[in-house]
């Protein structure tokens, strides 16, 4: 997994959440919409879940991108 990470720039894994993160841009984004649920105690449904992960899946591997290349930094 660490050799298809570093192949995968940061700039594009950013457009990749950005895009995703924020689709459907209208009337709101999935994920802001999904962390309201989620806030509110409304996210029952399966496919809500699995929304809610999909759409942040983006910003989990820039978080881990981050942490491995700052771990083959020291």
């Amino acid at each position: 997994m660490n050799n298809i990470l570093e192949k995968v720039s940061f700039s594009n894994l950013f457009i990749m959440a950005l895009m995703l993160g924020l689709a459907p841009f209208y009337p709101i984004p999935h994920s802001i919409e999904k962390l309201n649920m989620l806030i509110n105690g409304e996210l029952k449904k399966i496919i809500d879940i699995f929304d809610l992960i999909f759409h942040t899946s983006p910003l989990f591997i820039i978080i881990i991108k981050f942490l491995i290349s700052k771990n083959n930094e020291s």
